[in-house]
């Protein structure tokens, strides 16, 4: 989890390193403007908007290949992150066995009965414009779970069992 929450700091760091400059340029090309329009007495807004919006698009334009390094490093660490430094520390990933916990299949979906029995699905056929009425209760059916009665711990109660 403080792999994780250290990326996340990471990656609001470039996003601020990426949006500064343009931000600060912004704001120093209004302040000239404002000021050269105060001396001249000319309240134009189209004219304290132009200049900044080019002084931005120039600093885009000269940066603009240290913004895609700096993101394309935090998105590469982020792959490295998330497909080798995860799945290596087993506290963050589902046990081996995992598999005899959850039955993905029941045994009557495997022999090809779904959610409509054949005797449905013809009726479907021969009345295409109705709804079929689907008796929710016939359909349910509780299957007992294979879990076990005692889960697993989570990452901080196997990590206070560790420290023991």
């Amino acid at each position: 989890m403080e792999i994780l929450m250290e990326y996340m700091g990471k990656g609001l760091i470039t996003m601020l390193m990426i949006s500064m400059p343009c931000v600060l340029v912004a704001a120093g090309v209004g302040l000239v403007v404002g000021i050269l329009q105060a001396v001249t007495q000319v309240q134009e807004q189209t004219i304290a908007a132009a200049p900044k919006i080019l002084a931005v698009f120039l600093v885009l334009m000269i940066m603009g290949m240290g913004y895609i390094k700096l993101l394309t490093n935090l998105l590469g660490e982020g792959f490295q992150l998330a497909f080798n430094q995860i799945p290596a520390a087993d506290s963050f990933v589902l046990s081996s066995n995992y598999h005899k916990y959850t039955r993905p299949f029941n045994d009557e979906f495997k022999q090809g009965a779904g959610r409509f029995d054949k005797q449905e699905i013809g009726d479907i056929m021969r009345n295409p414009g109705k709804i079929p009425f689907i008796d929710y209760n016939s359909k349910t059916k509780h299957y007992p779970s294979d879990r076990m009665p005692n889960p697993t711990p989570n990452l901080i109660e196997r990590n206070a069992i560790m420290s023991r």
